[in-house]
């Protein structure tokens, strides 16, 4: 038994050694004799193999980060590429059809219309496929700069190249009125038998366009039909000429009130529409031209000054109206018959310098040889000039005028004896 107490002797390492139990060898790099950790530390072993799979994650992830990297990428490619096509597309490729096109398409051009504007109309229309078609194939051709304002008769679903040469052709025009200072309203012929259309007939011709398939046209009867039962002013007559208007004799009701100039009818429309616009535009050109409800010289009021400006027109060049005018008003301030042919032959429809016997016997209310004072209405379409001799005469005392020279000039007298001498030279030089 032993005694506790102090240790006496040195205690060697191999009875340590002896009594100790055996070790395995220690790993690579341990030290000998020293015994690993256990618990929460790991072996050598251990820690690279949780290092390799600290790295495998690592790499799971960059991979994964790199896909969407590479995904992010194609996508915005794609993004880019796409709208560069497109881009590219709408550059460089211009809807358009093929072909001279299908079908009937009546369009207006207004007026001050761009080339641009043109071709969004058509493409709104569908006679062309976009603006870019039309606008694109007028870069080449130099008379699109040309179009005038009006209607064009058109096809559908058209190549830009197509449109831009039919719409300079003369002959897709349609709806294009132009009337004449001293039209008359009916058809009138000559001695020689030569009919020259009145303004109904040009207005009828100038209705007709194709519509679908059909040529139509607004009818002379349509229009004679809506002038004499239709009210004056819905129509758009001046309101200083609806009272006279609603008096006259039906088929004369609107004599006068189409004024001389160029005008557009819409092929397609009624014949109470085709009125309504030729007034509109007719209405303002009478006011520009000095025609108001105010108007007012030597006791004539405005719709009597359209009939003196009327018989002006007709009766003499441009150089004698004022004065002719003048000869109109000294008679009509001393209540002398007028004695002009011309309100003679209107009733006739007869477009001639001299009269028979045979009508200037006929009663009626434009026989100026038997009656006094103005024609009920205008005997033609007067013009500016016309309407500036009616609204100031040239100032004179003359009450005769006589066509003289072959080339109109007239001959004025203050008394019938002149007047007769006058008549005798004009006899002479083949003027009438």
């Amino acid at each position: 038994m032993l005694r506790a107490g102090p240790v006496r002797g040195p205690v060697t390492l191999r009875s340590c050694e002896r009594d100790a139990p055996q070790q395995s060898d220690p790993p690579p790099g341990g030290l000998r004799g020293v015994t690993p950790p256990t618990g929460p530390f790991l072996t050598r072993r251990e820690e690279l193999a949780a290092r390799r799979a600290e790295l495998r994650e690592i790499a799971r992830k960059r991979r994964r980060r790199g896909l969407f990297v590479l995904l992010a990428a194609l996508v915005l490619l794609g993004v880019v590429f796409g709208g560069g096509a497109y881009l590219v597309g709408s550059t460089f490729f211009t809807d358009d059809f093929d072909g001279d096109g299908q079908g009937d398409a009546v369009v207006r051009v207004l007026d001050g219309d761009s080339t641009r504007q043109i071709g969004t109309m058509l493409a709104r229309r569908g006679v062309v496929a976009s603006p870019e078609a039309f606008t694109e194939a007028a870069a080449e051709e130099k008379k699109v700069l040309g179009i005038q304002p009006g209607y064009y008769q058109m096809r559908l679903q058209m190549s830009g190249e197509s449109a831009v040469a039919l719409m300079i052709d003369p002959s897709s025009r349609v709806g294009r009125l132009e009337i004449r200072g001293g039209t008359q309203l009916d058809d009138t012929r000559s001695p020689d038998g030569t009919v020259a259309p009145g303004v109904i007939s040009l207005i009828s011709q100038a209705s007709c366009g194709r519509i679908d398939g059909q040529r139509r046209c607004v009818s002379p009867a349509e229009l004679r039909q809506v002038m004499a039962t239709a009210d004056p002013a819905s129509l758009g007559v001046p309101q200083w000429a609806v009272e006279d208007v609603a008096r006259a004799e039906p088929n004369r009701k609107f004599e006068g009130l189409i004024v001389p100039g160029l005008y557009d009818v819409a092929p397609g429309t009624s014949a109470a529409d085709v009125w309504k616009s030729l007034f509109a535009v007719s209405v303002a050109q009478l006011e520009s031209s000095g025609l108001t409800a105010d108007a007012s010289h030597d006791g004539l009021a405005t719709y009597q000054l359209l009939v003196l400006a009327s018989l002006a027109e007709k009766e003499a060049i441009t150089p004698d109206m004022g004065k002719v005018a003048r000869v109109i008003t000294n008679r009509l301030d001393i209540n002398q018959r007028l004695e002009l042919d011309s309100t003679v032959n209107y009733p006739l429809d007869l477009q001639a310098l001299r009269t028979t016997a045979e009508a200037r016997g006929t009663a009626g209310p434009y026989n100026s040889y038997q009656n006094t004072g103005l024609p009920p209405t205008p005997i033609a379409a007067p013009g500016k000039d016309a309407i500036a001799a009616a609204l100031d005469p040239e100032a004179g005392p003359w009450t005769f005028f006589v066509r003289c020279q072959k080339d109109g000039t007239s001959c004025f007298a203050t008394s019938l004896a002149e007047h007769q001498t006058n008549v005798g030279e004009a006899i002479r030089n083949g003027a009438f």
